[in-house]
């Protein structure tokens, strides 16, 4: 958006009210009697996450909020104040917390599989030998292990590892009928390790996603970013930033997880979090 808040260094306004945020939703999912809108509009947590999100919307106009603008002049029909500030806050949300934690699960997956890792700096040595230089997107795109890397991670770890749609109409699953206008929930965490579609579902492993081993499988089988007119208008941008990020990282150092995956706990949100600080060894290359 056009400006530093130093927030990895500094507790910031923006980001404590995010993450309160998060936990609201999550605690009024678990509390069916505060879903209707009027009544959660008149308790104390619901006008709380609503002064939240309006105090987010008044912050100092951000390079993107300004071509926002400009664009928004030119439409016939233009967004509101409100929608504006939607449509920032949904940028802003959806692209920071996501792409650091998919970060975080791959550094960590790749300090616990050795093995796996020893391929990705063999792939990067391959592919930009002795040049200092930073990566471009031709050389970007030449890191086919490590694409299969970060679509693993994002099956086992998808960063918004729950998803919810109003249906637009009834649907017939089974001997099931979804009536129109009810909300579904899908657990796309469940969905990435379902056993009839994954082979040893808890296992690392990026060849699963090799052309030959993926051409036969559902569509809908891997959601990372979920699917449909309403997937994530932001899903190559955000897998670009990771290729350019972990290309930078690993061309220098090698990395060691302290604990291994089944000692990581996480908790529920709107973003998967783990419940604990994950620690890893950074080691520079020879």
């Amino acid at each position: 958006m056009g400006v530093d808040i130093h927030a990895q260094e500094v507790e910031t306004k923006y980001t404590t009210t995010i993450h309160r945020a998060t936990k609201l939703v999550i605690e009024r999912l678990y509390r069916p009697w505060q879903w209707p809108e009027w009544l959660y509009d008149l308790l104390p947590s619901g006008k709380e996450y609503k002064l939240g999100f309006i105090a987010l919307g008044k912050q100092k106009r951000k390079a993107f909020l300004d071509l926002l603008l400009d664009q928004n002049e030119k439409d016939e029909a233009p967004l509101t104040d409100d929608e504006l500030i939607a449509q920032v806050n949904t940028f802003m949300f959806a692209g920071h917390d996501t792409t650091a934690i998919a970060l975080t699960c791959t550094l960590f997956l790749l300090g616990n599989n050795l093995d796996h890792q020893e391929k990705v700096h063999e792939e990067l040595e391959e592919v930009f030998k002795d040049s200092k230089t930073p990566a471009s997107v031709k050389e970007l795109s030449q890191l086919k292990y490590l694409d299969r890397i970060i679509k693993e991670t994002l099956r086992l770890y998808p960063s918004v590892p729950t998803i919810t749609r109003k249906l637009a109409e009834e649907v017939k699953i089974g001997d099931y009928t979804l009536p129109k206008d009810v909300t579904v929930v899908f657990h796309i965490l469940l969905l990435h390790t379902n056993p009839q579609v994954w082979s040893d579902p808890k296992k690392f492993d990026p060849d699963r996603f090799l052309p030959e081993n993926s051409k036969h499988r559902h569509p809908y089988a891997y959601i990372p970013f979920s699917a449909g007119p309403r997937n994530c208008i932001g899903q190559r941008f955000a897998l670009l930033e990771e290729k350019t990020i972990l290309t930078a990282i690993l061309r220098k150092w090698r990395v060691k997880s302290v604990k291994t995956t089944d000692a990581i706990q996480y908790e529920a949100s709107i973003i998967i979090r783990p419940c604990e600080d994950i620690f890893i060894y950074f080691t520079p290359k020879k």
